[in-house]
């Protein structure tokens, strides 16, 4: 079965910095595209981040500005999430999702990823 967890959430005051982790299981990782996603109470969850199956390409959302990272391990089946900089608008559920690496194209929709983890909280504070 299919399965991933993230961790690495909390809170968090602004400026700081917090790694966020996503643990896979169930599949072949180094075949499967993985992205961050986050939902703030609200609004629609949206695209943060996404990695090929190599880690030799990655996409990010416009308002990460070089602030946050994403990275894979292989051998380790997981993925990464490093964010600086933090800002309270930054405040959200961030989930992990992987999709199959049938495409050289990272998606940026939600719908293009067909599993998903449980989610991580992550706060920052003014």
């Amino acid at each position: 079965q299919e399965q991933l967890v993230e961790s690495g959430g909390g809170l968090v005051q602004a400026g700081g910095s917090l790694r966020l982790s996503c643990a896979a299981s169930g599949f072949t990782f180094s075949t499967y595209i993985m992205g961050w996603f986050r939902q703030a109470p609200g609004k629609e969850r949206e695209f943060v981040a996404a990695i090929n199956w190599s880690g030799g390409n990655t996409r990010n959302a416009e308002f990460v500005k070089g602030r946050f990272t994403i990275s894979r391990d292989n051998a380790k089946n997981t993925v990464a999430l490093q964010m600086n900089s933090l800002k309270p608008e930054d405040t959200a559920v961030y989930y992990c999702a992987a999709r199959r690496a049938d495409t050289n194209f990272l998606p940026t929709s939600r719908k293009e990823y067909n599993v998903w983890g449980q989610g991580t909280q992550v706060t920052v504070s003014s």
